[in-house]
Protein backbone atom coordinates (compact mmCIF):
# COMPACT_ATOMS: atom_id res chain seq x y z
CA UNK A 1 0.00 0.00 0.00
CA UNK A 2 0.89 3.41 -0.70
CA UNK A 3 1.41 5.66 2.16
CA UNK A 4 2.04 9.19 3.25
CA UNK A 5 3.20 9.77 6.76
CA UNK A 6 2.07 13.47 8.66
CA UNK A 7 4.15 14.65 11.02
CA UNK A 8 5.97 17.84 12.62
CA UNK A 9 9.10 18.51 10.49
CA UNK A 10 11.30 18.03 13.77
CA UNK A 11 10.49 14.23 13.94
CA UNK A 12 11.64 13.91 10.74
CA UNK A 13 14.60 11.38 11.55
CA UNK A 14 12.66 9.34 13.95
CA UNK A 15 10.08 9.15 10.72
CA UNK A 16 12.80 7.84 8.37
CA UNK A 17 12.48 5.14 11.10
CA UNK A 18 9.23 4.21 10.68
CA UNK A 19 9.66 4.89 6.98
CA UNK A 20 11.90 1.78 6.78
CA UNK A 21 9.84 -0.20 8.94
CA UNK A 22 6.59 0.29 6.68
CA UNK A 23 8.83 -0.29 3.44
CA UNK A 24 10.27 -3.76 5.42
CA UNK A 25 6.22 -4.82 5.41
CA UNK A 26 6.25 -4.28 1.49
CA UNK A 27 4.78 -0.93 1.85
CA UNK A 28 5.37 2.52 -0.33
CA UNK A 29 5.91 5.28 1.85
CA UNK A 30 5.40 8.28 -0.75
CA UNK A 31 6.30 11.54 1.90
CA UNK A 32 9.56 12.72 0.05
CA UNK A 33 9.26 15.39 2.71
CA UNK A 34 11.37 12.70 4.50
CA UNK A 35 14.26 12.88 2.90
CA UNK A 36 15.01 15.72 4.10
CA UNK A 37 15.10 18.95 1.23
CA UNK A 38 11.79 20.39 2.82
CA UNK A 39 13.20 22.43 5.29
CA UNK A 40 11.85 26.21 6.56
CA UNK A 41 13.50 27.50 9.01
CA UNK A 42 12.15 26.88 12.29
CA UNK A 43 12.27 30.73 13.20
CA UNK A 44 8.74 31.54 11.65
CA UNK A 45 7.36 32.46 8.51
CA UNK A 46 9.18 35.94 8.30
CA UNK A 47 12.33 34.06 7.56
CA UNK A 48 11.48 31.27 5.24
CA UNK A 49 13.03 30.89 1.69
CA UNK A 50 11.72 32.30 -1.32
CA UNK A 51 7.88 31.88 -2.55
CA UNK A 52 8.38 29.79 -4.96
CA UNK A 53 10.61 27.44 -2.63
CA UNK A 54 7.69 27.28 -0.30
CA UNK A 55 5.57 26.30 -3.37
CA UNK A 56 7.78 23.13 -4.27
CA UNK A 57 7.01 21.70 -1.08
CA UNK A 58 3.46 22.52 -0.87
CA UNK A 59 3.10 20.91 -4.44
CA UNK A 60 5.73 17.82 -3.54
CA UNK A 61 3.74 17.19 -0.46
CA UNK A 62 0.47 17.74 -2.12
CA UNK A 63 1.21 14.99 -4.87
CA UNK A 64 3.18 12.69 -2.53
CA UNK A 65 -0.61 12.66 -0.25
CA UNK A 66 -2.77 12.32 -2.84
CA UNK A 67 -0.78 9.10 -4.55
CA UNK A 68 -1.38 7.88 -1.39
CA UNK A 69 -4.16 5.35 -0.12
CA UNK A 70 -3.56 6.00 3.14
CA UNK A 71 -2.67 8.63 5.63
CA UNK A 72 -0.66 8.38 9.04
CA UNK A 73 -0.74 11.44 11.05
CA UNK A 74 1.76 11.54 13.96
CA UNK A 75 0.02 13.95 16.55
CA UNK A 76 1.44 16.11 19.92
CA UNK A 77 -0.55 16.18 23.26
CA UNK A 78 -3.09 19.28 22.74
CA UNK A 79 -1.18 22.71 22.87
CA UNK A 80 2.10 21.16 23.28
CA UNK A 81 3.81 22.37 20.76
CA UNK A 82 4.58 26.80 20.55
CA UNK A 83 5.82 27.00 17.31
CA UNK A 84 4.07 24.48 14.96
CA UNK A 85 3.14 25.76 11.29
CA UNK A 86 0.76 23.31 11.30
CA UNK A 87 1.10 21.76 7.72
CA UNK A 88 0.19 18.31 9.13
CA UNK A 89 -3.29 19.39 9.82
CA UNK A 90 -4.14 20.53 6.26
CA UNK A 91 -2.67 17.25 5.32
CA UNK A 92 -4.49 15.22 7.70
CA UNK A 93 -7.92 17.15 6.59
CA UNK A 94 -7.25 16.52 2.93
CA UNK A 95 -6.34 12.77 3.22
CA UNK A 96 -9.79 12.52 5.82
CA UNK A 97 -11.62 14.85 2.60
CA UNK A 98 -10.02 12.72 0.15
CA UNK A 99 -11.58 9.62 1.07
CA UNK A 100 -8.27 8.02 2.56
CA UNK A 101 -7.92 5.91 5.29
CA UNK A 102 -6.38 7.47 8.20
CA UNK A 103 -5.06 6.38 10.94
CA UNK A 104 -3.86 8.89 13.95
CA UNK A 105 -0.55 7.97 16.27
CA UNK A 106 -0.76 9.41 19.45
CA UNK A 107 -3.18 11.56 21.17
CA UNK A 108 -6.37 12.62 19.63
CA UNK A 109 -5.59 16.80 18.62
CA UNK A 110 -8.51 18.12 17.65
CA UNK A 111 -11.81 16.62 16.76
CA UNK A 112 -11.26 15.61 13.22
CA UNK A 113 -9.50 13.26 15.23
CA UNK A 114 -12.61 11.70 16.28
CA UNK A 115 -14.44 10.80 13.04
CA UNK A 116 -15.37 7.28 13.04
CA UNK A 117 -13.24 6.59 9.60
CA UNK A 118 -10.59 7.36 12.09
CA UNK A 119 -8.28 4.90 13.89
CA UNK A 120 -5.91 5.49 16.67
CA UNK A 121 -3.35 3.87 18.39
CA UNK A 122 -1.53 5.65 21.13
CA UNK A 123 2.17 4.43 20.42
CA UNK A 124 3.86 3.46 17.31
CA UNK A 125 4.65 0.10 18.84
CA UNK A 126 0.73 -0.40 19.39
CA UNK A 127 0.33 0.59 15.14
CA UNK A 128 2.83 -2.33 15.29
CA UNK A 129 1.23 -4.59 17.09
CA UNK A 130 -2.42 -4.33 14.73
CA UNK A 131 -4.16 -7.60 14.15
CA UNK A 132 -4.19 -6.22 10.69
CA UNK A 133 -2.49 -4.89 7.67
CA UNK A 134 -3.10 -1.68 6.54
CA UNK A 135 -6.12 -1.39 3.76
CA UNK A 136 -8.55 1.18 2.45
CA UNK A 137 -11.22 0.78 5.22
CA UNK A 138 -14.51 -0.49 3.64
CA UNK A 139 -12.97 -2.37 1.70
CA UNK A 140 -9.71 -5.60 1.17
CA UNK A 141 -8.12 -7.28 -1.68
CA UNK A 142 -7.37 -11.15 -1.56
CA UNK A 143 -5.68 -13.81 -4.00
CA UNK A 144 -6.23 -17.32 -2.87
CA UNK A 145 -5.99 -20.75 -4.58
CA UNK A 146 -8.04 -23.43 -3.31
CA UNK A 147 -7.93 -27.31 -4.76
CA UNK A 148 -10.73 -28.93 -5.03
CA UNK A 149 -10.65 -32.96 -4.81
CA UNK A 150 -12.77 -35.26 -7.01
CA UNK A 151 -12.01 -38.79 -6.76
CA UNK A 152 -8.34 -38.89 -8.11
CA UNK A 153 -8.25 -35.58 -9.87
CA UNK A 154 -7.48 -32.35 -8.36
CA UNK A 155 -8.35 -28.88 -9.85
CA UNK A 156 -6.75 -25.71 -8.35
CA UNK A 157 -9.15 -22.57 -8.78
CA UNK A 158 -7.47 -19.32 -8.56
CA UNK A 159 -9.34 -16.48 -7.18
CA UNK A 160 -8.65 -13.45 -7.01
CA UNK A 161 -11.25 -10.84 -5.68
CA UNK A 162 -12.10 -7.13 -4.39
CA UNK A 163 -14.45 -7.44 -1.99
CA UNK A 164 -16.57 -4.15 0.54
CA UNK A 165 -17.31 -4.50 3.84
CA UNK A 166 -20.61 -3.75 5.48
CA UNK A 167 -19.69 -0.50 8.48
CA UNK A 168 -21.79 -2.57 10.90
CA UNK A 169 -19.73 -6.22 10.20
CA UNK A 170 -18.09 -7.03 13.57
CA UNK A 171 -15.61 -9.41 12.20
CA UNK A 172 -11.92 -9.58 10.97
CA UNK A 173 -11.03 -8.62 7.43
CA UNK A 174 -9.98 -12.24 6.87
CA UNK A 175 -13.18 -13.72 8.01
CA UNK A 176 -15.07 -10.87 5.87
CA UNK A 177 -12.75 -12.61 3.06
CA UNK A 178 -14.02 -15.87 3.66
CA UNK A 179 -17.57 -15.29 4.34
CA UNK A 180 -17.11 -13.36 0.57
CA UNK A 181 -15.61 -16.96 -0.77
CA UNK A 182 -18.03 -19.16 0.77
CA UNK A 183 -20.56 -16.93 -1.14
CA UNK A 184 -18.89 -16.76 -4.36
CA UNK A 185 -18.52 -20.60 -4.18
CA UNK A 186 -22.19 -20.94 -3.49
CA UNK A 187 -23.26 -19.18 -6.59
CA UNK A 188 -20.80 -20.88 -8.84
CA UNK A 189 -22.19 -24.41 -7.60
CA UNK A 190 -25.89 -22.83 -8.47
CA UNK A 191 -26.98 -22.36 -4.44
Amino acid sequence: MRIYLASRYSRREELCVYRATLEAEGHTVTSRWLNGNHQIDDQGLSVEGVENERTRFALEDWEDLMAAECCIGFTEPARSVANSRGGRHVEFGGAIAAGKDCIVVGPRENVFHCLPQVRRFATWEEFLARPFDIAPKGSGRAKVTITIQDGEKANEVKLSMDFAVKPNDKCTPAQQFAFHVMAKAQEGMGG
